[in-house]
Formats: structure tokens, C-alpha cells, sequence
């Protein structure tokens, strides 16, 4: 059965709407946006991603955020190896809805570290970028900073979108260890634990 982009944005974008992509939508229509994320990056000259909704910008902006929720590490490549950004800016072209919540967001940062900082969030210090983050990463926060709450809100839904990005890619996927519907002729149980 063939998806069209737009049929494929447009499941995309309202089963996320109503939570993480993952729990409702087909992984091979998430493949598929990846796919076409990495199609267009073979075919521009300077094979980089252009940004369809976030301007340069809130393009960053997200791409430092996607940093900061998965990091690479000596396992693998983070969400910016595994085109988060790209997928979620995708994503949020399509969606009225993700670019009210996104787009939003990332105005609503920029707007209160300048208020705290005077500054953006790129141009913070990495101690200042970490704060922001680390206050309206928990929700308990908006009982003692109420005017944080379009922000955890923001960034709660910044993280599920971010993993869901993450997970969907090939990086994710073989992250998990994922080996799909193969025949096993013995199931040899869950991996030791290590001891800490």
C-alpha cells in the first residue's frame, strides 16, 4: 500500500498530538519519514536538511535542545545522529497543532532566559542553558515558579516527541537491539546484569 508524504504527516501529527508517536502510528510510516528526511539530505547539494517550518533560528534552538535530551555516548549516536530534529521539524510543518506546541516552546525559552539571562537560549552559557532545563524539566517545579508552566509543558512534550524521533531511526532501533519478527531456535533469556 502506498502512503502519500501528506497521508503519512498528517497520521503522523494527530496520533502524536494525542501522545507519543510510538504508541499508535506504524513504525514503517515513522521509517518512512525518516526515509524521506534522508532522501532529501542525499539530494541537496550541500546534503544537509532544510528546515520546512522552524526558522534558522528555532532550528538550532531545537537542535541543541535534542542534544540535551540524548546525548551521544561511547553506546551510540544521540538524537541528533539519528535525525530527531529533522523528523520533528517534519513533523511540526504538517501540524497546526506541533507548531503551536513547538514553535511556542521554543519562543516561550528564548522569552524567559532573556527575561532571566538577557539573553537567548543559545546564547546562554552552558550553566544557564542547564538551569532552564533543569526547571521545567519536572513538573513539580511550576508549584514554586508558577510562570514555568507553558514551559514544562514545552518541554514534556519537546522530550516524548525527541525519543519518539530517536527510537523510530535506525540509530534507535539498533540502540534497542531490535531484530524484528526472526526465528529464534532457542531463546537464551535476559542478559546478567551487572553488578554496580
Amino acid at each position: 500500500m502506498y502512503i502519500s508524504r501528506r497521508d503519512l504527516l498528517k497520521s503522523l501529527s494527530m496520533t502524536a498530538a494525542a501522545g507519543s508517536v510510538l504508541r499508535i502510528v506504524p513504525l514503517e510510516a515513522a521509517d518512512k519519514a525518516h526515509r524521506m528526511v534522508s532522501a532529501e539530505k542525499a539530494a541537496a547539494p550541500s546534503g544537509v536538511y532544510t528546515p520546512k517550518f522552524f526558522s534558522a533560528h528555532q532550528y538550532k534552538t531545537l537542535r541543541a535542545l535534542c542534544q540535551a535530551i540524548i546525548p551521544s555516548d561511547h553506546e551510540s549516536g544521540g538524537a541528533l545522529e539519528a535525525g530527531a530534529p529533522e523528523f520533528l521539524d517534519l513533523l511540526t510543518s504538517e501540524s497546526r497543532d506541533f507548531q503551536l506546541r513547538l514553535g511556542g516552546g521554543i519562543m516561550w525559552l528564548d522569552s524567559t532566559c532573556t527575561e532571566r539571562y538577557g539573553q537567548t537560549y543559545l546564547q546562554c552559557t552552558l550553566g544557564q542553558q542547564k538551569e532552564i532545563l533543569d526547571l521545567i524539566a519536572f513538573r513539580k517545579s511550576v508549584d514554586k515558579y508558577p510562570r514555568l508552566g507553558p514551559g514544562i509543558e514545552f518541554f514534556s512534550t519537546l522530550r516524548k516527541f525527541t525519543a519518539d524521533g530517536f527510537f523510530t531511526s535506525e540509530i534507535g532501533i539498533k540502540y534497542l537491539g531490535y531484530i524484528g519478527n526472526t526465528y529464534l531456535k532457542e531463546f537464551p533469556g535476559c542478559p546478567a546484569i551487572p553488578e554496580a
